[in-house]
């Protein structure tokens, strides 16, 4: 057995092999009893219509159909919002988006359940529908009042001003294409109890709403997850699906299992904010910004969900790495006929930074300087620049250092001046080149979830099972979470268990999200460890006589001073004299105060840096682009395990390259999505991932909060290090008009939308 406990080192995922080899179960994987049912939905075909009639009578006896659902078989709450309502599990009077649930089977197969929806006739009264965020402006269609945040006087420091830009840019949606998708499997079980198996990202809320809907009390619904197949956030707050699953099978007393295909979950689930802004810049000749206007709008869909808090993280990162003096922002919360917007990686930070990358980038090219020094121009410092438009002294800031070092690793200097020779030579073909930073704040920004549970057992063996609240969605926490308990116990990796995320265990947990969930959930597996470890000592003290020794766990032994205690005899040694060797964990992050109406205060414990050199080829002739090379250096503290960091940065890099190129959604102006298949919906590829990738973790990163490891997260950030592809892309398109005319382009950068900026450009210079 080996003694190595893996801290700070290299580690494979704990699921890696199952993972390639197929053995890794997933909600869809779990075997079914000989009653199993089937589940499926009826969706609307209209964005926005009055429901005037639902005739279900061949639905009903359609072959293989047991029961059929609709609102009127709902027994307790008829909303899923997760904050806010708004979100019908079916509607009773009025459809909002194309694809909303109207009503469920149960058959006993899937084919035939899905057959048997098709047979549904539904009349409408068709409603106009809102489907993009201008035309929700123009009607004033809004889910909230416009958000207003100040600082300071950012028209009169325009006014006078050397220079001063106007502009407006738009971020995309986007899809969070998971490669499982939304998925239940609900088993009644004795006195009207339910195990549910779910798909999601937040088991504890998922037990709460599926209790709201039946009108049970939360302790009659047992919420299991072990894993899911990605989520994104895609699967925070997305209900729908198990609330439907088991209100199957509350009416048919069965187990049903109720999984969407492809389309179907692309038709019906939320997607990523698209972002539109107007802004209005002054700054000096070192284009140091003075005063920034910004009018920033989203599109939200139907209904509130989560959009409240992806809109107000995205005003708290407006600023990325940057100081800004003064500023001023209006934020419109866009209500459409679309499914409701929801959590994405990156939860509106990354929409929110990439309107101030556009405007930086606008700046260097009005005053026909290297972006990279403007960007150093206006970073964060270790002085009076060091406090947030929101009122936050950033005390960790190691930006300048991380900048300035990958500018010489990534030789950008000299490759800059070379990209441009390229270009004057090349009629065709155009490359791009642009350095970008990253600054993202770690924590919820709603408080009170910023709190995690754990249940920590030691048996007589030795051996130790372990339950938290995070779920385990690819990104390894699992794997990480174990390594932090074996190292506090000195004991082999392979020593520790963690079980499938229970609510029976651990309850009241907040969702795996907001990059936290390492953070809050392996700093309560610790304090539960810290608790055995005090009956344990106390004991060991006491029947040994050792006084005034603070004991080391290494190598599976406690040591006290020159005595030591094999730990798996000590352990039985303490069972036989009744020493409690479980017990729970709990963490709730300190330091955190934000006052939401007046947005100021400390809405985060620390954050996350980096920065990535990207290098494009443009052929200007089709718009088509390849991404030579990619050089990242990112901050991740004191790592607890290398090896899963690169991989969230690699993959994050790739799926915000992906966000910002090539994964564009389009709604039709009736409202109907029209991608909504791998066929019309492209995510990032093996042919897209950059020619040459040079990722390296910041050698010198240290959190100086206290946190497990003095680790830091690499869930949400490293995607945005993507940005700087897109304005490599931007820059290339800026070489066909010898960088005289500042490009116009929105992301994604589709071949299509290069193509039309370099006309643009040719058609000015004409």
């Amino acid at each position: 057995m080996s003694k190595e406990t893996f801290i700070n080192k290299t580690r494979p995922h704990d699921s890696a092999y199952k993972h390639v080899s197929g053995f890794a179960d997933y909600t869809d994987d779990i075997k079914e009893p000989k009653d199993t049912l089937y589940g499926a939905i009826g969706l609307s075909k209209k964005a926005h219509a009055i429901i005037r009639k639902i005739d279900l009578n061949k639905v009903k006896s359609s072959e293989g159909v047991i029961s059929v659902i609709t609102n009127k078989d709902i027994p307790g709450r008829n909303d899923v919002g997760p904050v806010f309502d708004g979100d019908p599990i079916f509607p009773e009077k009025k459809v909002e988006f194309y694809g909303q649930p109207l009503f469920a089977v149960a058959a006993t197969t899937i084919e035939l359940a899905r057959k048997a929806v098709m047979k549904a006739k539904i009349t409408y009264k068709n409603l106009k529908p809102v489907v993009t965020i201008k035309d929700a402006l123009d009607k004033n269609s809004l889910l909230f009042k416009v958000k207003k945040i100040k600082r300071g006087n950012a028209s009169k420091k325009i006014i006078n001003s050397k220079n001063s830009l106007k502009g407006n840019f738009t971020t995309g949606s986007q899809e969070h294409f998971y490669l499982e998708g939304q998925a239940a499997f609900v088993i009644p079980k004795e006195d009207n109890n339910f195990l549910v198996y779910s798909s999601t990202q937040h088991p504890s809320e998922t037990q709460q709403l599926i209790a709201k809907t039946l009108n049970q009390k939360s302790n009659s619904i047992n919420v299991l997850v072990r894993r899911i197949g990605g989520g994104f956030g895609g699967k925070e707050t997305n209900f729908m699906t198990s609330c439907i699953c088991a209100l199957l099978s509350r009416k048919t007393g069965k187990p049903v299992k109720l999984r969407l295909d492809r389309d179907e979950d692309i038709i019906i689930t939320g997607k990523r904010h698209e972002f539109y802004s107007e802004y209005e810049v002054g700054f000096n000749d070192d284009g140091i910004i003075q005063g920034l206007k910004l009018k920033l709008a989203s599109n939200c869909g139907m209904s509130p969900d989560l959009s409240l808090a992806i809109n107000e993280r995205a005003l708290l990162h407006i600023d990325n790495a940057y100081f800004i003096s003064d500023l001023e922002v209006a934020n419109y919360l866009c209500k459409t006929n679309t499914s409701s917007s929801t959590a994405f990686r990156g939860f509106g930070g990354n929409q929110g930074m990439m309107a101030i990358e556009n405007i930086i980038d606008n700046i260097s090219r009005n005053l026909k300087k290297d972006p990279s020094t403007i960007r150093k121009n206006n970073f964060y410092q270790k002085n009076s620049k060091n406090i947030t438009h929101y009122g936050m002294k950033i005390n960790d800031n190691v930006i300048n250092e991380i900048f300035n070092k990958l500018e010489k690793k990534s030789n950008y200097k000299k490759r800059y001046l070379q990209i441009k020779k390229f270009n004057k030579k090349n009629k065709y073909k155009k490359k791009g080149i642009a350095i970008t930073p990253l600054k993202f704040g770690v924590s919820f920004t709603t408080i009170h979830l910023n709190q995690a549970g754990a249940l920590v057992h030691i048996y007589i063996d030795g051996s130790v099972h372990l339950n938290h609240g995070g779920i385990e969605m690819g990104q390894g926490t699992h794997t990480k979470i174990a390594q932090l308990v074996a190292n506090s116990l000195g004991l082999p990796y392979d020593q520790v268990h963690i079980s499938s995320t229970n609510t029976s265990k651990v309850p009241n947990t907040s969702a795996s999200a907001a990059s936290s969930t390492t953070d809050l959930n392996g700093a309560a597996a610790l304090n539960a460890i810290s608790n055995i470890k005090s009956n344990l000592e106390n004991f060991i003290k006491l029947k040994y006589k050792i006084y005034n020794k603070n004991p080391i766990y290494k190598d599976q032994y406690i040591k006290f001073g020159n005595k030591n205690f094999e730990f798996k005899k000590i352990i039985k040694e303490a069972y036989l004299n009744r020493v409690s060797l479980s017990s729970t964990g709990f963490y709730s992050t300190p330091k955190i105060n934000f006052d939401k109406k007046n947005f100021k205060g400390r809405p985060f414990l620390y954050f996350c840096y980096g920065a990535a050199v990207s290098e494009v080829c443009v052929d200007t002739l089709t718009g088509e682009n390849v991404l030579e090379r990619v050089d990242i250096i990112h901050d991740v503290g004191k790592a607890i395990n290398p090896a899963l960091e690169l991989g969230q940065i690699e993959g994050g890099f790739v799926q915000g390259q992906g966000w910002l190129t090539i994964e564009e959604l389009n709604w039709k102006p009736n409202g109907q999505i029209t991608t909504f298949s791998p066929s019309t919906y492209k995510i990032p590829a093996v042919s897209d991932i950059p020619k040459i990738f040079n990722v390296e973790i910041f050698k010198e990163g240290i959190n100086i909060e206290k946190v497990v490891n003095k680790a830091k997260t690499t869930g949400e950030p490293p995607l945005m290090l993507a940005m700087s592809v897109f304005y490599a892309i931007k820059d290339a398109i800026a070489s066909v008009g010898n960088y005289n005319i500042i490009p116009e382009i929105d992301a994604p950068a589709t071949p299509e939308k290069i193509l039309m900026s370099i006309n643009k450009i040719k058609n000015k210079i004409l």
